[in-house]
């Protein structure tokens, strides 16, 4: 088990650990590894796309993509782990979700296809209590797929 009752995080974990941190399950749990985690900083994961994604028999058959709204998604629960996970290392009450409040400057630079392996960046931009800022960004090896900032509300 990578949470402790005393809430330190032990690198990397993987799928079960993430499970204990977000409410998402499968298929829209998007997120396979966490590799590197600074409370209150920065959190980088990692999702391994096969082709035997559900999302790729209607997008595309004949060309499969990964939906940029899923990669949008997956940044999402990249900040959601780095913002409950900070709440665990602090021993408060622990947020059991955390919600979108704004999605900005999204870009997409490159399409993630069946065999890409992407690499969430999340830094934390601001925090006030209950409200978070985030800059995101995803890679497929060291090119930039896509980026976003988004604020999120832990309830």
């Amino acid at each position: 088990m990578a949470i402790t009752k005393c809430g330190e995080v032990n690198l990397p974990f993987g799928v079960n650990e993430i499970k204990q941190l977000l409410p998402h399950r499968a298929p829209f749990l998007l997120i396979d590894k966490v590799t590197e985690l600074e409370q209150y900083k920065m959190c980088i994961a990692y999702k391994a796309v096969s082709y035997n994604e559900w999302f790729f028999q209607g997008h595309f058959p004949d060309h499969p993509v990964m939906p940029g709204v899923l990669i949008v998604e997956a940044m999402a629960q990249t900040a959601g782990i780095l913002a409950i996970a900070s709440s665990i290392n602090e021993n408060v009450n622990v947020p059991s979700n955390v919600l979108f409040a704004s999605i900005s400057n999204v870009r997409f630079k490159r399409q993630v296809v069946p065999g890409d392996i992407l690499r969430f960046n999340v830094t934390v931009i601001q925090r006030r209590t209950k409200i978070w800022k985030f800059k995101a960004e995803a890679h497929v090896n060291k090119e930039l797929s896509a980026e976003a900032d988004f604020t999120a509300m832990i309830p």
